[in-house]
């Protein structure tokens, strides 16, 4: 069992940009490296919390722009999994789920078509990325510190939360806030501790009808989810030539999961009120 690897970025000055789940999602990444570029939010500024390679069609060219843009990320479970020549994805979704289903195709498809060379550069991200933001530390984590494919909602129990941030201070020190992602749902929330904050993914909506997909800013000690434009038709199009299941690749242009199954009650949505 590897142990867990830690970056500190030390102090970052300015506006920190985070985001989650590239998700193999080639244009996703090129709209995001476009926000940050009109901002003037240089890679030394921008945090990924993993998943670069997942549900669409581009794993080897969003492996690209992402290593050419340079920024920090956290190893997901898809990294872990994909750097280590594992069998799936080690998602965290229920056996025989539609979910599990699904991600058999994309999975092995991105396993198949990734260089070696990327592969390696995914085994050695780390786990666990801290930095200092207008005097409060941050840790940044893929799903739970337990378990990299936790998944963490706004509706999981204080004790989830508790369990989770014991876990981080235990491998990196005292921290005054989390960043994490793999839910793939943007939130933050304010717990005894801190806030925890989840900025969504780029690479698939937030499960709410729209193509748009989420990251986040810190700046002046706050905290913003952005929306993120992109061309999602083309991502369609990724997803169709490389021959991938159609659940995901609808979801890209409905805005909403092909299933629901991972999600919370609380986070469902019923067919008619998808309109």
């Amino acid at each position: 069992m590897r142990g867990i690897r830690h970056l500190d970025l030390g102090a970052l000055e300015g506006p920190v940009l985070v985001f989650g789940g590239p998700y193999s999602n080639a244009q996703a990444m090129a709209a995001l490296i476009r926000v940050a570029q009109a901002r003037g939010i240089p890679a030394a500024q921008m945090i990924c919390s993993g998943d670069v390679v997942a549900y669409c069609g581009a794993p080897a060219r969003t492996v690209a722009q992402i290593r050419a843009l340079g920024c920090a990320v956290v190893a997901g479970n898809c990294e872990i999994q994909l750097g280590s020549d594992a069998p799936d994805c080690g998602c965290g979704f229920e056996d025989g789920s539609a979910c599990d289903l699904l991600s058999a195709g994309w999975y092995g498809f991105a396993a198949d078509i990734l260089e070696e060379a990327d592969k390696a550069w995914m085994a050695s991200l780390p786990d666990v990325v801290s930095f200092r933001h207008q005097g409060a530390r941050y840790a940044v984590i893929h799903g739970g510190m337990t378990d990299v494919a936790r998944f963490i909602w706004p509706s999981s129990s204080t004790e989830v939360f508790a369990q989770e941030w014991a876990a981080v201070e235990r491998a990196v020190g005292p921290v005054d806030h989390i960043i994490a992602g793999h839910a793939g749902v943007p939130f933050v929330k304010f717990i005894p501790r801190g806030r925890w904050i989840n900025a969504g993914v780029i690479g698939m909506p937030a499960h709410d009808g729209q193509q748009g997909t989420r990251f986040a800013i810190l700046e002046d000690g706050e905290v913003w989810i952005e929306n993120l434009p992109y061309d999602a038709q083309g991502a369609a199009e990724d997803m169709t030539r490389a021959g991938l299941p159609q659940g995901y690749r609808d979801g890209l242009l409905s805005g909403y999961w092909p299933s629901e199954d991972v999600l919370p009650e609380s986070l469902r949505v019923t067919p008619s009120a998808r309109g």
